[in-house]
Formats: structure tokens, sequence, C-alpha cells
């Protein structure tokens, strides 16, 4: 497989903020028709989907809205605890600003906990869902102590959490092509103040266990994992993806945890059809 080449310095579209419950939320939106709702992981911001262009490839089709969560980027931290669900509510303000009624939610890995905690609150709103190295369950006990450690060192040292936790974000089989990705997160991820770290790390220890938005969602559900990640098995996303009435699975070969950066053609041209389907309506059982 060939690895995408990705823009390490992307032009960044137009961006705009809104006033969510007292937090200022950047947000941008490209392209035209109905809309995606792009929503980026722990440590990321909104420029993460344009470092090699997968937002605008999938704005040749679709208007593309990606939202800075809050805490990330140039959006303000919402307190000392950041829940899944009172982040699901900042992208509904978002949604409503913009006066979209519904649309197709992405969510890459801590943004699939949100996009989930979304789904249980405003289904109506969803077309589709998509789980991009993302699950429905809960920490266990085990990662919640993980969880508990990295919030020490953080208040310790944020700048050796932050580097320590990217590069395991790749597949190992990539680290010498993709230095300047790497590194390009690493100082995305170093621009996360550390109030809003240890926030998010404290809101996704406490989650919810939402597998059963999964089984009786009505919309369908696209996940998408690596096979060599090594923050969600891919094995794990295979068999949250037989949950759902209607549901599609993507394995992506020789990718870690940030499929669309290490398979940007693959995932986006899935992606595409995806949208393409829950639009029309047109989704069946094969994957």
């Amino acid at each position: 497989m060939a690895l995408s080449q990705p823009i390490f310095k992307p032009t960044i579209p137009e961006t705009n903020f809104i006033v969510s419950r007292g937090a200022k939320i950047r947000y941008t939106s490209i392209g035209k028709g109905r809309a995606i709702v792009l929503l980026h992981g722990f440590l990321e911001s909104l420029e993460v989907w344009f470092g090699n262009d997968f937002s605008i490839s999938l704005a040749k089709k679709f208007r593309v809205i990606a939202i800075d969560l809050p805490g990330h980027g140039k959006s303000d931290c919402i307190g000392y605890v950041q829940k899944m669900e009172r982040m699901a509510d900042v992208v509904k303000d978002v949604m409503d600003n913009l006066g979209l009624r519904r649309y197709v939610l992405v969510g890459h890995s801590m943004g699939g906990y949100v996009a989930l905690a979304f789904a249980e609150k405003y289904s109506t709103n969803l077309s589709g869902l998509c789980l991009f190295h993302s699950t429905g369950l809960p920490d266990s006990e085990e990662k919640k102590n993980d969880r508990d450690r990295a919030i020490k060192m953080v208040k310790r040292a944020p700048s050796k959490y932050t580097n320590s936790l990217v590069i395991n974000l790749f597949a190992v089989v990539n680290h010498k092509y993709m230095k300047k990705e790497i590194n390009w997160i690493r100082r995305m991820a170093a621009k996360t103040k550390k109030q809003a770290i240890v926030a998010s790390l404290e809101g996704m220890k406490i989650r919810r266990n939402r597998e059963i938005i999964l089984k009786f969602t009505t919309c369908p559900v696209l996940f998408i994992g690596g096979k060599r990640d090594r923050v969600i098995a891919f094995t794990a996303i295979e068999k949250q993806a037989q949950l759902p009435k209607t549901s599609k699975l993507l394995m992506l070969e020789r990718v870690g945890h940030m499929g669309f950066l290490e398979s940007k053609e693959i995932s986006s041209k899935k992606l595409k059809t995806f949208a393409g389907m829950c639009f029309s309506k047109k989704i069946n059982s094969s994957a």
C-alpha cells in the first residue's frame, strides 16, 4: 500500500467561532451539499483533518464541518472534567448555529466517544455515524489507572507525556516513513493546555458504556480500524461492528491509530461512499 504524502503546513479555511454556554468554540466549514461533521481525537485539533487534504477530498462531494473540541485547538476548556456528554452539547450548538438538522457525524478516537454521546442525546439529527479508531466501550479498571498515572505525569511534565503518547498513535512499520507526520502531531499536541489535557483524561475515564447505543441506533454506522492500532485493537472494533442493525467495517492494513494520515486514500473513499449511501438511504447489509 502506498503511503500518502501529507501537507504539514496545511492551509486552513477561514474559521469561525460561536459561544457555547460560556465557552468560545472554533469551527470551519467547506464545500457544499449534505454535511459531514468531523470530530478530532485527544490532543488534536480541527487542523488534523486538513494535513493531508482528507477534508478537501471529502469537500468535493459534501459540505465538511470540522470542530475544535473543548480545550483543543482554539476552543475554550469547559471545566475541570470535560464529560463526553457536555462536549456533545457543544457539537450540537455549533450545528444548530449553522442551521443544519441532519448530518453524518465522524469521530476519531476521543471524538468517537463524543459522537456516541451525541447519538444518545440527539439521535434524530444523525443520518449516519462513523467511529474512526474508536469504541463504545468504557475504560477498563486498568485503563482508568493508566489515566490516573497520565494525569500525574501531565501535571509534572506535559511535554514528556504528549511526546510519548503521539509515537504510539502510528503503526511501528510507518515510523521511519512518517517522521514528519509524527512531529506535526507532536507540535499540535504540545499546544494543548495542561488543564485541557487533564480535564479530557478525567472525562474519558468516566465515560459510560455505549454499546447499547450502537445496538439500537437506527442510523447506519461505519467502523474504521487499523490492523496495527496499539490504542484500540481492531479485534474489539470488529466485535462492535456486529451490534448495529446496519453496519459497515473497514480494516486498514499497515495502519495504527491515524488512518486519515496513514491511509488517506482508502479511508476517505470509504467514508465518501458511506456518507453517500446514508444520505440516499441505499445502505444494505454488505460491508
